[in-house]
């Protein structure tokens, strides 16, 4: 993915809840046009971050409780508020809460937060296939792709990943 905005996940309960991070650099792009003279991060560059580590969590929700992978599409953005600015420099701080998980979709409640304070909070639906992926072909080429985004952004990927294959 090019446009990654989450650089960590620092915790995943499968099931539950994850909480990451987004460091917000002076140099990103959307600071040359969002706004001159006064650079604020995006509220959809924030919703987006707050997608990408809600994605992982019913990823890995959906894997330990169904074994197998899916590929969660953000569908719907609901009560969506925006707080405050956030600025250059600042590091926004991520929470998804899984709310439902079904066979082909879920509502995740997500906040971010800054120095303490609310920014961003929203409800995201995601949806997917139900029986999975189509073929086994597809459904290994994105446990594999997965797995390595996993292993770049939750340090703790490794010992959930070993547990879950010792389960199998």
């Amino acid at each position: 993915m090019r446009w990654i905005f989450l650089d960590r996940i620092t915790e995943i309960v499968p099931g539950e809840h994850a909480v990451g991070l987004k460091g917000v650099a002076s140099s990103e792009d959307f600071f040359a046009d969002h706004f001159p003279g006064f650079p604020v991060v995006p509220g959809v560059v924030q919703i987006e971050a707050l997608a990408q580590l809600s994605g992982k969590l019913v990823q890995v929700s959906v894997v330990e409780q169904k074994k197998r992978w899916v590929w969660p599409i953000l569908s719907i953005v609901r009560k969506a508020k925006f707080r405050r600015f956030v600025r250059p420099g600042s590091s926004l701080e991520l929470r998804s809460e899984l709310s439902e998980l079904r066979d082909e979709s879920a509502l995740c409640k997500v906040q971010a937060r800054c120095e303490g304070e609310r920014t961003t909070e929203a409800e995201l639906l995601f949806v997917f296939s139900p029986g999975g992926l189509d073929t086994d072909h597809f459904q290994a080429e994105l446990e594999t792709y997965e797995r390595k985004a996993l292993q770049m952004l939750w340090a703790d990927f490794p010992n959930w990943d070993a547990r879950m294959r010792s389960e199998r």
